[in-house]
């Protein structure tokens, strides 16, 4: 029945590939992407440090309830990224302590959650990255319906299941399934150019002409 069914995920990003992405920004993954998918500036990393990658887990669940996300990780198989829509609604904590505990101990590589998580000191302390909307000390429903490895979408980033999903200070992104070895290319290539760039402004060589060209091509007056 949709809106209440788990169905089994038919492919997934390969480990190696996603491990690769932590060792670049965000925003540059962004960028290759052309700046043009988001999950919105509201998913925060509730964890202390370090970045995520790995295959997506989706889950659907209506607002304030969690009975999804406990199969989830019943389902789950180290790597994995666990993202929860829940439609961003913020009064009821899905996910705490105990919950991020047992992700831990299986292996799963992150926890996304579009709503709320409560136990903010214990997340903070641990090593796992965890995203969320917000906090509240109100704890879930456990009664349904849900769904599991059906597509999500987060302020409008779709995710299918088995797509990459990253993360690090600056938020989140999905790089889809098909993408995801050429996006990892070209932002290796991206970020060797940023490195030059840096190094430029560092020992006075940065060509910093793109301005003004930019400027006269756009027909901006300066006054002289």
């Amino acid at each position: 029945m949709i809106g209440n069914r788990i169905l089994k995920r038919r492919r997934a990003v390969d480990l190696e590939l996603a491990a690769q992405f932590l060792e670049l920004p965000v925003a540059n993954v962004s960028d290759c992407m052309s700046r043009m998918t988001a999950a919105g500036a509201r998913l925060r990393p509730m964890h202390g440090s370090g970045n995520m990658a790995g295959p997506a887990l989706t889950v659907r669940t209506r607002p304030g309830d969690n009975l999804m996300i406990h199969k989830a990780l019943a389902l789950a198989k180290p790597g994995d990224v666990i993202v929860v829509d829940a439609g961003g609604d913020l009064t009821n904590a899905l996910i705490g302590e105990i919950m991020v505990g047992h992700a831990v101990k299986i292996g799963v590589a992150g926890i996304v959650i579009n709503g709320a998580i409560r136990d903010a000191g214990e997340i903070r302390a641990g090593t796992l990255p965890v995203y969320a909307a917000g906090v509240t000390h109100r704890g879930p429903y456990k009664d349904g319906p849900g769904e599991i490895n059906v597509p999500i979408a987060i302020d409008g980033m779709v995710i299918e299941p088995g797509d990459l999903v990253i993360g690090d200070e600056d938020g989140l992104l999905c790089v889809p399934f098909d993408d995801a070895a050429a996006l990892l290319k070209a932002t290796q290539a991206k970020q060797e150019a940023e490195k030059k760039m840096i190094a430029g402004i560092a020992n006075g060589t940065y060509d910093g002409s793109w301005v003004d060209a930019t400027l006269r091509r756009i027909g901006c007056h300066i006054e002289e």
